[in-house]
């Protein structure tokens, strides 16, 4: 699993599809490149199928410009880089909570809001989607 987080606001997506994408000189799709990100590429982060109930299945950066910190072992593999407009934080493998405090599972995160009083906008598991009674 691998998982995208823009740094300024925590947008980003998690899944089992990472892709580091090249492009053409004229902005038209080349190739994928390997699963990591790389200097010149976009990184494509997010589900192999499309989800029901999503807004969206993945998520695709600008070209990274430089890679700013880098960490690997056999646990899981950390990236933070630039790109023209960002700065990201990429990880796959077992994310370590201890380094990443602000790290959340998706299960978490529907655990959050579903004891929240506003399930408004949010999958509730027992009610549906957008179901409020």
């Amino acid at each position: 699993m691998a998982s995208l987080r823009r740094i300024r606001d925590g947008e980003g997506e998690v899944g089992a599809r990472s892709e580091a994408i090249s492009w053409n000189e004229d902005g038209t799709f080349k190739e994928v490149v390997g699963d990591r990100p790389k200097v010149g590429c976009s990184m494509l982060v997010g589900s192999v199928t499309a989800r029901s109930y999503s807004n969206r299945d993945h998520w695709l950066t600008t070209p990274v410009t430089e890679i700013l910190e880098e960490e690997s072992n056999d646990e899981y593999y950390y990236c933070k880089f630039k790109t023209e407009n960002s700065d990201y934080e990429f990880w796959a493998g077992n994310v370590p909570t201890s380094k990443f405090s602000w790290w959340k599972d998706p299960e978490d995160e529907i655990k959050d809001k579903n004891n929240s009083d506003d399930n408004s906008d949010w999958w509730d598991i027992d009610r549906g989607p957008g179901l409020n009674y």
